[in-house]
């Protein structure tokens, strides 16, 4: 009953962001659900490109650790960097996701910032992903996003990102960047997303996400 009523809040007061949508929807929930199927999704798919325990892995967006759990478990010591911009969200993904004796033993490194200053992290990654982050960006914010991690990425290092693709003409839903609400683009102004920031791409398309999330690599060449 509870739950259903601060379901309710989260809505009427126009699905806030923050801790006040952290504490109305549970962190599990406030980043989307489908927990553990989306964690295992990311994770499976970042093995099949590649990425290897000596790699090291840039989780943009990386919230409550849905799949930074799994990521950091997986990866040797020092190699994690997740960024995002809610403290509360990495907070509580430590606390009651991670525990304390993975974050002692494998020293993942994270960022709190809303403006993507990847320069703070101590190393640079092979390695990167942003799971349902685009789709929440407008965007000016995507632009900074690809090029200032198009400048830190190490040579070589491919970055994947999803998104809601449509055909129509590049309008969003909403004027607000970091929401609950979805941005969608249409494929080519993505496209011309990264050929501006310098990236090659490659268009991966359907990788089975829940909510058709589309899937671009790009890689910093």
């Amino acid at each position: 009953m509870i739950d259903a009523l601060k379901a309710r809040a989260f809505v009427a007061l126009g699905r806030p962001d923050g801790r006040l949508g952290i504490w109305l929807m549970g962190h599990r929930q406030y980043v989307g659900g489908d927990w553990d199927a989306l964690g295992r999704l990311q994770f499976e798919f970042m093995l099949k490109m590649g990425l290897k325990p000596q790699h090291v892995l840039l989780d943009v967006g990386c919230g409550a650790l849905r799949a930074g759990v799994k990521f950091i478990d997986y990866l040797d010591e020092g190699k994690y960097l997740g960024l995002d911009r809610e403290k509360r969200l990495i907070q509580i993904g430590i606390k009651q996701e991670l525990g304390r004796d993975l974050m002692r033993r494998k020293s993942p490194e994270f960022v709190v910032s809303d403006s993507f200053e990847f320069e703070k992290f101590s190393k640079q990654p092979d390695f990167a992903i942003a799971q349902s982050l685009f789709t929440h960006l407008a965007e000016a914010d995507i632009r900074l996003c690809l090029q200032k991690l198009r400048r830190f990425m190490n040579p070589g290092g491919r970055f994947y990102a999803t998104w809601f693709i449509t055909d129509e003409s590049h309008v969003n839903e909403s004027p607000r960047s970091h929401s609950h609400r979805s941005f969608r683009y249409p494929r080519a102004t993505v496209e011309e997303f990264g050929i501006k920031a310098g990236w090659r791409q490659r268009y991966i398309g359907d990788w089975a996400h829940p909510r058709r999330q589309m899937m671009i690599e790009y890689v910093a060449e």
